[in-house]
Parts: C-alpha cells; structure tokens; sequence
C-alpha cells in the first residue's frame, strides 16, 4: 500500500486549534490506516493508505478530524514520491545553510496558471524564492518572521490553500517514508 505524508494546516501552533499527535495517531489507525506515526507537535504523519487520490485522503482526514475534534483544519496529502521529488527538487541548497530557515510551502492545489503570471511571489523575494511542483521554496535567512509573507501572498492571489515546513521537517518526513 501506498506511504503518504499528511501536513495539516495550522494546529498547534500559538495555543490555537490542539490535537495531541495521540489523539491524532489514534484517528488516523481508526482511519484504517496502517504504520501511522506523527512527527513533532505541529500536525505532522505519515501512513499508509489504501490507493487513494492524495486529495480525496486529504478530505476524509478533514472530515474525520471535524467530526472528531470540532475543528475545520485544512489537510495536505503528499505521496512518498512527492515528497521525494520536493527534496531532490531544491533548488535552493547552495544558499540555504540552514535547514530551520529554508521553507517548503506546500500548495492544495494546482494554481490557475493565470493567476501565477499576474501574482508572482518570487517578485516578493527574488533571490530566495523558487516556485515547484506545487511547492514554493523560500530561503528565510533571518528568520521565518523577517521573510516577506509568501504564504499569505499565494493564499490570497492564487485562491489556494497553503502550509509551510522546515527543511528540517520536509526531510524527516520524507526519510520515514523511505523506511
């Protein structure tokens, strides 16, 4: 069966919307997913699924965690061979020396290519900014808070969902995919 990352959107972070990665474990085994396993605090798994679109696991976890929580948390599903294309794909690792100040932001969705040409987020930061198969690198030299805010650019002019992870935390999880 198929090995999959889950990113969950904004749990956990500031006091706000909080899962215990248990309780959460324990929702995805009930899933009938198998090999579940969280990583950090910040809404993180991978599992295995039966196929299934990335997108359609994505809203049965959605549903699951509303029915289960009382939340409506926005979650990204991310194939093993995704997430591997996402770490050979940097094309920042020249200038990215620091794995908890470079950032993968993983998009829902294909963006409307329209939508890409008119609102282009490497303009923000064009020497610290990639665009990807629906990623976006970002180098952040000082510091997440100081970059220019690329997620809330893309979120609002490309009308997609979007949550960023370290480097750090985009090749942990791809290494448990890897087994």
């Amino acid at each position: 069966m198929p090995s999959h990352a889950v990113l969950l959107r904004g749990i956990n972070v500031g006091g706000n919307k909080r899962i215990a990665m248990a309780d959460l474990r324990a929702l995805l085994t009930r899933l009938g997913h198998t090999d579940v396993r969280t990583h950090l605090q910040s809404g993180n798994a991978v599992l295995t699924a039966p196929p299934v679109a990335p997108e359609e696991l994505a809203g049965r976890i959605e549903e699951a965690i509303s029915a289960e929580f009382g939340m409506g948390i926005r979650c990204l599903v991310r194939t093993r061979e995704e997430m591997r294309a996402v770490v050979h794909g940097h094309p920042l690792g020249d200038v990215a020396d620091n794995g908890s100040r470079m950032m993968a932001l993983f998009l829902s969705a294909d963006p409307d290519p329209a939508l890409m040409t008119a609102h282009d987020p490497v303009a923000l930061d064009p020497g610290r900014t990639r665009i990807g198969e629906r990623v976006i690198y970002q180098w952040c030299p000082d510091g997440v808070l100081k970059a220019p805010d690329v997620t809330g650019f893309v979120t609002r002019h490309w009308k997609v969902a979007v949550t960023g992870r370290n480097w750090n935390t985009v090749t942990a999880l791809a290494a448990l995919l890897e087994g």
